[in-house]
Parts: structure tokens; sequence; C-alpha cells
């Protein structure tokens, strides 16, 4: 059988993997960071309705630009942006993509600030851009002159940063992003998939892109809106960068039935979005119970939760899917990663969990001493 070696791809694609999260079928399934809650069933109604009359129309290509969408969108961000401002693609991966092959590509580098996002790797190779990555600050935080320095160093092409960060959660301030588009050269990319979670009043970065040709926001669909399914990722830039990504995409890359669903769930944005609340007060319960379970929860703007202190990662992971329970696993020393569930989910989660704590093994290490302290007589004098 021919394997991937036999074949003649690109030298700088061998000894490589796809992107690949489990996909297992659990009752409690937290490891993607997906909204857990189901869309509102009036909401889905009007969006399968919306569908059914696409359908009717697919024997014609769907409208290339995407124009109600990008209106639609247009209201949704605000801050005074236009469709012009706007464009979209079927998840934000695409979108990244698109910048990426706008550009990036040979000869050409991006910087990511690890440990993040492990597509932007991904989407580098697949483009042909070298993939830098620098370190961060105490705690995953990315402080103005640890990012500044980066540039300075590695002065590269395009600049990627998550916000708030994925796998981390940690928030990014305005001020490292505005440090990073002052010093940057290139282009400034910042991925505000998970912002919707964020609490209350945090401010975006789509507040600085006015003057600012080279910065540019992404976001998605996917999280905060409950359709994952949908792939739908959007950003907001400067007109002249919406020119350069139709350099390379696809002919209408945006079926019909995409637009017209996502127009559906914009229709309804205050309804899709009532469980963000909800999303945010599990996120703090997990953060709070982690802690005094005696985990190391860090701080998180998403609507995950990365805790350290696990003994062994994997142990635990394999141990809590055996309990029909899916996290994730990163790949960072003693941590694992929770999205935040129903509440439901976060306490079937929370009680699973509280078996590996570290307040649990300090207990049962004290309890033999303990026993054998009040128990002379069952050992020899």
């Amino acid at each position: 059988m021919t394997s991937l070696d036999d074949l003649p791809i690109r030298d700088d694609l061998r000894g490589r993997t796809p992107y690949g999260a489990p996909q297992k079928t659990v009752p409690v399934a937290l490891n993607v960071n997906e909204n857990t809650h189901p869309i509102p069933e009036d909401v889905a109604h009007d969006i399968v309705a919306r569908v059914a009359a696409a359908i009717l129309s697919l024997n014609r290509y769907p409208d290339r630009e995407f124009t109600a969408l990008r209106r639609a969108l247009a209201d949704y961000l605000g801050h005074g942006l236009d469709v012009d401002r706007i464009w979209a693609a079927n998840g934000s991966n695409e979108v990244l993509q698109h910048i990426l092959q706008a550009f990036g590509g040979p000869g050409r580098s991006v910087l990511g600030f690890a440990p993040t996002y492990s597509m932007y790797g991904l989407l580098a190779s697949g483009t042909g851009t070298r993939w830098i990555t620098a370190g961060r600050d105490d705690d995953f935080e990315l402080s103005p002159g640890t990012a500044v320095a980066a540039i300075r160093e590695h002065d590269p092409d395009v600049v990627l940063l998550c916000a708030p960060n994925n796998p981390t959660g940690t928030p990014l301030s305005l001020d490292t992003i505005t440090a990073v588009a002052d010093a940057a050269r290139g282009i400034v990319v910042v991925d505000e998939a998970y912002i919707e979670f964020a609490d209350p009043g945090t401010p975006s970065a789509l507040t600085l892109l006015e003057g600012r040709p080279r910065l540019l926001v992404s976001r998605t669909m996917s999280k905060a809106f409950a359709f994952a399914g949908a792939r739908v990722g959007y950003l907001a830039a400067d007109p002249a960068v919406v020119d350069a990504l139709r350099l390379v995409r696809l002919p209408y890359h945006l079926s019909a039935l995409t637009q017209a669903a996502a127009l559906g769930a914009l229709a309804h944005s205050d309804e899709m979005l009532a469980m963000v609340d909800e999303i945010r007060g599990q996120r703090e319960r997990i953060a709070r119970e982690l802690e005094h379970l005696g985990f190391r929860p860090y701080r998180s703007g998403a609507n995950f939760v990365l805790f350290g202190g696990v003994d062994d990662p994997h142990a635990v992971f394999e141990a809590l899917l055996d309990r029909g329970i899916l996290i994730r696993e990163i790949g960072l020393p003693g941590c694992l990663r929770v999205t935040a569930g129903t509440e439901a989910e976060t306490t079937a989660f929370l009680e699973a969990i509280a078996n590996f704590a570290p307040s649990t093994r300090a207990s049962a290490a004290a309890t033999p001493a303990a026993s054998t302290a009040t128990t002379p007589a069952s050992t020899p004098e």
C-alpha cells in the first residue's frame, strides 16, 4: 500500500501531522471549546426556513461578494464599520489562511507567542510561510515590552495575536496590541475568536482600527454564537486589506447555504448570545472549584480554563474519558484544559476531577501516617 512518504509532497510538509483534536462520542464533551448550549428552537426554525429558501436557487452560484452577510456582520460589530471593511470565510481558520496567502508565503515569516493556537503553525506551513514563535511572560501573560522585543528581534511580515489566547485563555491588553501595531512593519492580526466571553467592559481591538491600515481583527461565529458546525469566520480591516484577500480566495467560497444560515443567526444575535453570561459563570465556577481542589487555574477571558497541578495529564485525561468526560491534553507539562459547558456538564467534570485533586492526594498520603500514630497497639513494642 502506498504511504504518505511515497508521494511527491512538498519537502517542507514531510514529517508533519494534521490538526487533530480527539473526536469521540461521550456524554460530556468539553475538549474543543464549543458552545455546548443548543441553538434556541425559534432561531433554529428561522435558520431552517432561510436555508430552505436558498435551496430553491442552488442551481445558481451564490453572491460571490456575500454582500448581505457582510452588511449584517458590520451591523453586529458596530464601531462605525461598513461593508467594505468586512471579510468572511469558512471559519476563522480560512480567514487566517487567506491572510497568510496574501501577506505571507515563501520567503516571508509569521510570528506568534507560544503557547498559542496550534493551527497558526499549520496554516503557516500550508502557505509556505516561516513560522516563528517567541515566549511569553510568567503565567502566559504577554506584556508590551516582551511582544515588542520579539518583533524587533525577528522582524516578521505578519504577527498573530490571540486575544484571549488559546489554549491558555489569557486576556491581551490594548496596550500590548497597540505597542505591537506600532512596532511591526507588516500585518498584525488580532484573533478575537473568544472575545464575547471576555469580562463585561473588556475593550475590543476593533477600537484600534482607525488609522491603522495594517491592523486586522479576526472573529468567528463558532464559539459564542454556538455555530461551530456552520463554519463562519470573518474579519474587520481596512478596505485595501479586503481587496487583497479577494486575490487569493476561491470563487464563490461561501455557499448560499452558509450565507443563509449565518444571516439567520445574526438576525437573532441577542438571543444567540443570551447564554454567554451563563458560560462565563461556569468558567468562574470551574476556576474557583479547581483552585479549592488544589489545582492551578490560569486567568481566562475565554469559555475554557487551563489548569496546572496535574501529576500525569495523560492518565487523568484517560481516566476522565473512561467516565464519559472528554477534555483536552494540550502538551503543556502538568496542565489540562476544559471547556465551560452547561451547569450539568460542569458539575460532572468537577465531580470527576476531584478524584485526582492535589488536595485529595495530600489527604491520602497523610492518612496512613495518621493511622499509625493513633494505633500503637497494632505494632510490636
